[in-house]
């Protein structure tokens, strides 16, 4: 398996786990296929690769070319990967990342956090803290000063390889 073919299963997964993953492995034998029969060479039902092959058109991971049949009248679509959008999107998906990451990096060094010790997943900015009186709403216990440096330092690590990936 190649490597696009690796980033490609990885997206499938990525979006609809498992199905979408044989979904693609079937249409990428096939090349050009009818959702019927990328249902009947992957195993699964025609409602769900339909949904799984309109989730990656969205993303313009496949292509459909519409023809009509002469014989019934009804529109026949025929399926097709099209591994060159692959790069696109993974550049938009990291791009929305980055925005996201950027904003919690703000977020993180314009606020003080609070932590309980005792219960140790409860987090909260110095705003929501006072309003409880710096007491913990699970176990009543004291809040204490948290130092998020490392977060900091974590997230600006993130952001500037996104930067990297996003800009080459």
């Amino acid at each position: 398996m190649s490597l696009l073919d690796e980033e490609l299963m990885k997206v499938a997964n990525l979006l609809g786990e498992e199905d979408a993953v044989k979904i693609v492995r079937s249409l990428a034998k096939m090349k050009e296929a009818t959702d019927e029969a990328i249902a009947n060479d992957s195993g699964i039902r025609l409602n769900t690769v339909r949904k799984v092959l309109y989730k990656l058109y969205d993303k313009t991971l496949v292509s459909c070319t519409r023809v009509r049949d002469e014989k019934t009248g009804w529109y026949i679509f025929y399926w097709k990967l099209q591994p060159e959008q692959l790069d696109a999107f993974i550049r938009s998906r990291k791009k929305k990342t980055l925005e996201k990451l950027k904003a919690r990096l703000e977020y993180e060094k314009s606020h003080t956090f609070f932590i309980c010790n005792k219960c140790g997943n409860i987090r909260l900015p110095f705003e929501e803290a006072i309003e409880s009186a710096f007491r913990c709403p699970k176990c009543n216990g004291q809040f204490v000063s948290s130092d998020n440096s490392k977060i900091i330092d974590e997230l600006s690590k993130i952001i500037e390889r996104l930067k990297v990936e996003v800009a080459s």
